[in-house]
């Protein structure tokens, strides 16, 4: 182990012992050797009355650990298979506070960046951050030339030597990873490697900034005819991989109900407008924002946008193959209307979970989770206990976490958040059937062969003149596979034939030897 690394883990357990803590480490080791079970019996136990403290102390302590442990408990905090619910719902509240990069330092990097200084590239530049975090700050400028000349835009930028310190903490967790995937019972099944390689894909996201303007682009001219949603233009002149220039948008924070009340915004609509956009992203896009925590959307306050989300911080973003996309709708279809069975056959027909798993039993089990919870409003569901329960039974029938589908779990985790904010009322059942309905019939319906023809016409086209040929050299093979039988068959007799020959040759020898041999004993006696 590199000294890098071990120093670090040793200044982790600092901090978790700082705030009490640390004794989760133990609780959690699955070793049974005698230093881990000393430890286990020695550090201080936690019973339900402490759970809520405890796990406010853990957030604590992953955010002053940084930016790679404030993604571990975001990504933790979709998985309630690890955590018990209280720690779930505790860790979903983590933000990246951090003290903020001194201006000086901030403009050396865009200086050092786009090869200009601060003032040859905007006429005004903010030396206050509007935002920061503990990846990137930003501030407001105004451009000075060009195209963008006397538009107002965010000026996102890297903070300094933060590529270290993801990469010495990205080995640590690694290093506890492959222990954890070794050792304990549930290793296999939690895929606790290909989590800790999800997080590092998201941070190597997030520190390429042209990757985050790439993103924007693309989740922009996907929503680009859509009235609920506006995402910021990027400034491709000023973008590099340290910083990014974007759009300025005018608005408040979601979760800012107060102000949205005083702006009388219409708190149902804007509830239902944040589950289409979301579906849309999912099924019709297969490509949606999945980092959307109340600091990343806002409400717009000015132009079209006023009354409407805005879409901020496109680092992370999901993709969902087609696939994956076709179960998930099954799914969800499926338990709208209470069939079971059929979220139990697609779990089965997507590999979710083994092919030998009885129907019957998975069936009745998702019955038992998720009966209680159907048709009852927001304010009295909670996603997390469902997703909770589901996992605590998942253990019989050895479902395997998806991880292309931790994002998508998060951002629905963070969707239901919002909704319940804004219309503690709301039917997110009811209110997302009719758009999955939709989506199956443009999918499997005419139009959607007619648009899935279009999509394949390159190849059609490509392969079109070479299908007589293709189809000749089908039917010869055929024909060759046809008259294989009959071509063995005559190689076996051919075979016959000449082990019968030789045997009749050979027999001929040994007469021959016999009679030469005969002839000499005569003639010597």
């Amino acid at each position: 182990m590199k000294f890098a690394v071990l120093k670090r883990f040793v200044q982790v357990a600092g901090v978790l012992k700082k705030h009490q803590v640390l004794h989760l480490l133990f609780e959690l080791n699955p070793s049974d050797g005698w230093g881990a079970r000393l430890a286990r019996r020695v550090m201080p136990r936690t019973n339900h009355q402490d759970m809520a403290q405890e796990a406010h102390s853990l957030r604590t302590a992953l955010e002053e650990l940084g930016p790679i442990f404030i993604k571990l408990g975001q990504v933790l905090s979709t998985r309630p298979d690890v955590l018990p619910a209280v720690y779930v719902d505790e860790l979903s509240h983590l933000q990246d506070r951090i003290t903020p990069v001194p201006t000086a330092e901030i403009r050396a990097i865009i200086e050092a960046q786009l090869g200009q200084s601060v003032d040859e590239v905007f006429s005004q530049f903010e030396n206050d951050n509007v935002a920061t975090a503990s990846v990137a700050q930003v501030h407001r400028a105004t451009v000075k030339s060009g195209a963008w000349a006397g538009r107002e835009v965010a000026v996102k930028v890297l903070r300094p030597d933060i590529d270290d310190l993801i990469k010495t903490d990205i080995e640590c967790m690694y290093a506890a990873a492959r222990y954890f995937a070794k050792k304990h019972i549930d290793g296999k099944r939690l895929k606790p490697v290909e989590v800790v390689a999800q997080v590092e894909r998201h941070l190597h996201q997030e520190l390429d900034l042209q990757c985050e303007s790439a993103n924007a682009s693309q989740l922009r001219h996907n929503m680009r005819n859509s009235t609920l949603i506006s995402v910021p233009e990027v400034c491709w002149d000023y973008c590099t991989r340290r910083v990014m220039v974007m759009e300025w948008m005018t608005g408040v924070p979601v979760s800012h109900t107060d102000t949205l009340r005083e702006m009388s915004v219409d708190f149902k609509r804007l509830a239902r407008d944040g589950v289409e956009v979301f579906f849309t992203q999912v099924f019709r896009d297969g490509f949606f924002h999945a980092d959307m925590h109340p600091g990343n959307v806002f409400i717009g306050t000015t132009g079209v946008q006023c009354g409407h989300y805005i879409a901020l911080d496109c680092g992370i973003v999901g993709t969902l193959s087609e696939t994956d996309r076709y179960y998930l709708a099954i799914n969800f279809l499926a338990f709208f209307n209470r069939d079971y069975q059929g979220v139990a056959k697609a779990h089965i027909e997507s590999g979710w979970v083994p092919a030998d798993t009885p129907l019957e039993a998975l069936t009745s089990t998702v019955r038992t989770v998720c009966e209680p919870y159907f048709g009852r409003p927001i304010s009295e569901i909670s996603l997390g206990q469902v997703l909770m329960r589901l996992f605590d039974v998942s253990r019989e029938f050895n479902v395997s976490v998806q991880p292309q589908l931790v994002l998508l779990q998060k951002t629905l985790l963070n969707v239901e958040g919002m909704g319940r904010v804004l219309d503690p009322d709301l039917d997110l059942w009811q209110t997302a059937k009719p758009f999955l309905e939709k989506w199956m019939r443009d999918t499997l319906g005419i139009k959607g062969v007619v648009r899935q023809i279009k999509r394949e016409l390159p190849f059609i086209a490509r392969h079109l003149p070479q299908m007589p040929r293709n189809f000749l050299s089908y039917i010869q093979q055929q024909t060759e596979l046809n008259d294989y039988p009959s071509r063995i068959q005559r190689l076996e007799l051919r075979l016959l034939h000449q082990e019968n020959k030789f045997n009749r040759w050979r027999l001929y020898v040994i007469g021959i030897f016999l009679v030469f041999i005969s002839v000499c004993v005569a003639f010597y006696m």
